[in-house]
């Protein structure tokens, strides 16, 4: 008896990980196996975090945690993907994105092809479905970063190989995982947070609305007049908060929005093909700069995530370089969980690490 007690607390034990991670192992989770019953994604599209419920999420950011620590560690020459080949395919430029995903992809065995529209023209001199029979000839998988979102789902219909959606106007589900990775390292674990969103009504909180609700984290977004959100997104966010029992808020106040909050996150006023918007949305962003104002009424605990680039009329320098705010590790961490998602859906991964505790 003295024995499986000893195991029993060896198997919930607080860990933390040569990254800095914070990890728990868990009855069921040893070291060195699957996960039982753990889902596979194998052939799947990752167009929306909305297709995958919190325990899927959680898998991906098990990967992503557990290659974190295997490589960094250089433990092992870990190349479970070596001989597969990839198309990254890019209308919009990139510098997170396109590094994370031609680095990650490489560092697992495989050999990346960046493609623009100089390369390729989607629909343009040859139809969707026939680029999309053609492509799945010649790669293991697509991972697209373009201006609609529509464009992927009709490539995904006739596509053979998965397809990863890298950003399109509607979600971003990579920066999505990175995030809610980030906070997770951060906070030990994501149960009963609270996330800020002061900005945009934009695919980076359309994404995490997908998502963060699922584990049990609260989401209070402050958006100006007429630079709302979609309201299929707010629909669908309702649905999974009134599943998993946390809260949506929504105001144009942002220090409403940020009263209590763990998390403060704001991203870019002006996308790109936004341009031409710029002076009008300066002017309706006035007052929705995160400052200090907003910290203070945050909870003691605040952080702070951009995706990037930043400038600095979305957030001043006190807080963007302040030692609360976490952009550095959450732009790496968009290498390890694309790298989690292209690994995942082309073969089964065996998992070495405790689980996080989520």
């Amino acid at each position: 008896m003295a024995a499986i007690s000893s195991l029993r607390r060896l198997l919930t034990q607080k860990i933390r990980t040569p990254t800095g991670c914070l990890a728990y192992a868990t009855h069921g989770n040893v070291v060195g196996q699957t996960e039982p019953k753990q889902p596979s994604f194998v052939g799947r599209h990752f167009l929306t975090l909305k297709d995958y419920n919190k325990r899927e999420v959680e898998h991906l950011l098990w990967v992503a945690a557990d290659l974190k620590t295997r490589i960094k560690t250089a433990e092992e020459k870990y190349k479970p993907l070596a001989g597969k080949t990839g198309a990254l395919y890019f209308q919009k430029r990139s510098t997170r994105t396109r590094m994370s995903s031609e680095a990650g992809f490489s560092i697992l065995g495989g050999h990346p092809l960046f493609l623009t529209d100089n390369d390729v023209h989607l629909g343009v001199n040859e139809s969707m479905y026939d680029s999309a029979k053609v492509i799945s000839r010649f790669v293991d998988f697509f991972l697209g970063r373009v201006y609609y979102h529509s464009d992927l789902e009709e490539f995904a219909e006739q596509a053979s190989i998965p397809i990863i959606n890298a950003l399109s106007e509607l979600y971003h589900p990579l920066q999505a995982l990175a995030d809610l990775q980030t906070l997770q390292e951060n906070y030990g674990s994501l149960k009963g947070l609270t996330i800020a969103w002061v900005g945009d009504g934009n695919n980076i909180i359309n994404s995490l609305m997908m998502a963060a609700p699922k584990f049990g984290i609260n989401l209070k977004i402050a958006t100006p007049k007429d630079y709302g959100l979609e309201s299929f997104v707010i629909d669908d966010c309702k649905k999974i908060t009134k599943e998993h029992g946390t809260d949506l808020h929504i105001t144009t106040d942002p220090m409403e929005a940020c009263e209590n909050a763990n998390v403060i996150v704001t991203d870019t006023w002006i996308s790109m093909g936004q341009e031409e918007e710029k002076l009008a949305r300066l002017k309706a962003f006035e007052g929705y700069q995160v400052n200090k104002k907003m910290t203070e009424v945050a909870s003691s605990d605040w952080c702070f995530l951009h995706c990037l680039p930043r400038k600095p009329e979305e957030v001043d320098d006190e807080v963007f370089y302040s030692d609360r705010s976490l952009v550095w590790d959450e732009a790496e961490n968009r290498k390890w969980t694309v790298m989690a998602v292209m690994l995942t859906l082309l073969k089964d991964h065996v998992l070495k690490t405790p689980k996080p505790r989520f």
